[in-house]
């Protein structure tokens, strides 16, 4: 059988050929590439010359590219168009790319010569000497240096935590996608059409009659804004937050305290005192003690904020005649109230004016005039008939190919993310990366244009933030390129390029009427802006609750029942009655689904206080677009991966460090008593 994961992919753009791909040449596919990546392996350690950077690094990273190839592809489509059968495949893709890996780091021969170059490092060049400092980083960190009992059972740890990040995941996606909340006609009173349209849509999408509430946040969230019926919000909200948490086969309470047992053991072999000591150590946080200063440092003035809001939305509640206190499926409902009274905002006002097709303008436009980047879609099979690609240029120059896939459906794992299907790289050539962002916004019905809130505008040039940092990435080795980089570094890119999306000029250009094309008015584009830091306190304590749960988790023993400590973690901190935390324990796909965020789920925050003096930058130079600015950020941060430390890539562009201040600021915080 010919398989078309294994081809060479036709230039320019290299897209994979999903239009042939089928998913009976996933494990054949895998079978081959590992076995070539294997032999690659085999003649590197094997080699009987001196280790040298050129015949031991750089083969190392130019070579498993037919793996790459596959294991790119399958997890890209298992994670937007998930079914049973690719559910299968993922867990046997899990074990086996666990075991090769493991093989890998415990392939003796091999780790001498990387220690060897890294030793030698001296006679390097500056990205040279960065990368092999970061394979032998890695590969101690990965246990490379243990022997005999440690390092098999270290192997064993590593292949049980991919399987129960797996199950973690697929648990959550089978929870998200089966349930459904059906709305008779009367239960759609009070809601704006917005609304009533995307439920209509979502009933569609699963071959129902008439209007139906599913978990996808673009639907759940607005329903629990606009629903007057609190017996249904009830409903609704206790179905979001108990994703993972049902007796049965999706439950993931138990897979959540194995894998923290498994990460402490895996501390332990390495020779460090608790987990988060282990996963900070090449964070620029660096110590659990300092993401625990951060986080309290905004813990106190968010809660006084949060609180203070919750005394107003109680008393709205008791005027609508409901006694007793606010509880979590009131709170939105009567903060979208307030909002209203407060801003004159009204949601349903505002979404008209912010069509998806025209965000996708404002932040290619933005990016074309801080960056001189062109955008001109291009017409390739792709991974599902929702996703669009565009080239993107910079002059003749192809600086990248961007997928976009931007609506929520059954079977696509929840929430927004970045990805590359190819790095940026320099090996052989000037290969550019072909990177993805996914979104799960509400689908229109046919023939409408696609309406976002503010936040979901927010989220789309958060994304684009990310695929920046791919598409600008300018480096010769794939270990450090694009967003290869520090875990609380790595979301400073997205959330700086969130602030363009506030600049006045931006909205004025791109936020125009769906129906009309008329511009959003200027007195409803102030509101808006004003409104900026509205609900902050809520969403600020759901946030830093979750990251001090997870820093808990992670900082000393492992919990035996982590719902018992995530309850007393909350208790401790004095959580406010009416809030939960933004990701409770069995669907914190961040901290269980994958070693990732796990202690690091602080990392938004610790890259916020960087985001807020970064775009000062550009407010101190006079304008969001100056182009020295511009020049100075892509230089030092866009285009620079993970060539150097974060700290001083980011002294490199601002010349200082930021205090948590600005941060304060930002969020609107900095009065909070």
């Amino acid at each position: 059988m010919t398989n078309p994961l294994l081809d060479t992919w036709t230039p320019p753009y290299g897209l994979p050929p999903f239009d042939r791909i089928e998913d009976a040449h996933f494990a054949p596919g895998l079978e081959a590439a590992l076995t070539e990546a294997r032999a690659e392996i085999a003649a590197i350690a094997g080699s009987a010359e001196a280790p040298t950077f050129d015949n031991t690094i750089r083969p190392l990273e130019a070579g498993a590219r037919k793996l790459g190839q596959v294991v790119r592809v399958f997890y890209h489509v298992a994670a937007t168009d998930s079914t049973p059968a690719r559910e299968a495949l993922q867990k046997d893709f899990s074990a086996k790319l666990s075991a090769y890996n493991s093989e890998v780091i415990s392939n003796a021969a091999l780790f001498a010569r990387i220690a060897a170059v890294w030793e030698g490092r001296e006679a390097l060049g500056a990205e040279e000497a960065r990368v092999a400092e970061l394979y032998y980083k890695d590969f101690t960190r990965a246990g490379a240096a243990l022997t005999g009992a440690d390092k098999d059972r270290m192997t064993e740890i590593k292949a049980r935590l991919a399987m129960l990040g797996t199950e973690f995941t697929q648990n959550l996606l089978a929870d998200e996608r089966d349930w459904v909340m059906p709305l008779a006609d009367a239960d759609l009173e009070g809601l704006p059409e917005f609304v009533v349209a995307t439920a209509r849509a979502a009933a569609e999408e699963r071959g129902m009659e008439g209007h139906v509430v599913t978990l996808s946040r673009s639907l759940i969230v607005p329903f629990l804004q606009f629903s007057p019926r609190r017996d249904l919000r009830e409903k609704a909200y206790e179905a979001w937050v108990a994703r993972g948490e049902h007796d049965g086969p999706t439950d993931n309470r138990g897979i959540a305290a194995e894998v923290l047992a498994l990460r402490e053991e895996r501390a332990k072999l390495l020779g460090y005192d608790s987990f988060a000591d282990y996963k900070l150590e090449p964070e620029m946080a660096k110590t659990p003690a300092a993401v625990r200063d951060l986080l309290m440092a905004v813990w106190a003035p968010a809660k006084a904020a949060a609180e203070a809001d919750a005394e107003v939305l109680t008393a709205m509640m008791q005027e609508d005649g409901v006694n007793g206190p606010l509880e979590a499926w009131d709170w939105r409902y009567y903060s979208e109230k307030r909002r209203q009274a407060e801003h004159d905002l009204d949601e349903a006002e505002l979404k008209p004016y912010l069509q998806l097709d025209k965000m996708i303008e404002a932040a290619f436009d933005c990016a074309a005039r801080l960056f001189g980047l062109s955008f001109a879609p291009i017409d390739a099979p792709l991974a599902h008939p929702d996703a669009r690609a565009w080239e993107i240029r910079r002059g003749e120059r192809l600086m990248a190919v961007f997928v976009g896939d931007y609506f929520a459906r059954a079977g696509k794992r929840s929430g927004a993310w970045c990805g590359s299907l190819r790095a940026q790289h320099k090996l052989d050539g000037d290969t550019r990366a072909i990177v993805t962002n996914v979104c799960n916004f509400a689908k229109p019905a046919k023939g409408q244009p696609a309406l976002l809130s503010f936040d979901d505008a927010r989220t789309l040039f958060h994304e684009f933030g990310h695929a920046l940092h791919h598409i600008l990435s300018d480096v010769t080795y794939p270990m450090i390129s694009g967003t290869s980089v520090a875990r609380d570094f790595v979301e400073l890119p997205s959330q700086l390029y969130e602030h363009w999306l506030e600049v006045p000029e931006v909205l004025r250009a791109f936020a125009v009427h769906a129906e009309t094309g008329a511009p959003m008015p200027a007195d409803l584009l102030a509101r808006m802006l004003a409104a900026a830091t509205y609900d902050m306190g809520f969403q600020t304590v759901e946030y830093v609750a979750s990251a001090l749960v997870d820093l808990d988790f992670h900082e000393g023993a492992a919990p035996a029942d982590p719902m018992a400590r995530q309850a007393e973690v909350l208790a401790k901190l004095g959580m406010p009655h009416a809030i939960r935390m933004r990701h409770a324990t069995p669907h914190f796909a961040h901290v269980f689904a994958g070693d990732g965020y796990s202690s690091g789920y602080y990392s938004y925050m610790w890259s916020e206080v960087m985001d807020a003096d970064a775009f000062a930058a550009f407010e101190e130079a006079g304008s969001a677009f100056d182009p020295d600015t511009a020049a100075k950020l892509e230089a030092h941060i866009l285009s620079a991966g993970g060539s150097a430390e974060a700290d001083g890539l980011y002294r490199a562009f601002r010349g200082r460090m930021p205090g948590v201040e600005a941060l304060l600021k930002g969020r609107g915080l900095d009065k909070a008593a």
